[in-house]
């Protein structure tokens, strides 16, 4: 199913709904622009939401521009590993329902 070639049909979006499309490419174009934050952290950020919602597509583009922003191979595996943290966390955290007598 996961084929990079496959978003070469996203065109299919901006034909069918080219004004929403528009503007989803703007904001993303946007979001990711240097700012407080910087568009290396703005894309380990991604990186680390992309291996959490395992999206193959977002872990390539994102990855990729991430290391044009100048990411190494370090900081990429710290983000791996805060991206496990928090779904072990999430886990965890909410073992606590297990315990409350209403399961």
């Amino acid at each position: 199913m996961f084929d990079m070639a496959k978003l070469k049909n996203l065109k299919k979006l901006d034909e069918g709904s080219p004004q929403a499309m528009k503007a989803f490419w703007a904001f993303d174009k946007a979001v990711f622009q240097e700012g407080a934050v910087s568009s290396l952290n703005k894309q380990l950020m991604a990186v680390a939401v992309a291996l959490t919602t395992q999206c193959p597509y977002c872990i390539e583009i994102h990855t990729k521009e991430a290391r044009k922003a100048g990411a190494t191979d370090e900081q990429l595996a710290e983000t791996a590993l805060v991206a496990a943290a928090i779904r072990a966390g999430g886990a965890v955290t909410h073992a606590a329902h297990l315990f409350d007598g209403s399961v």
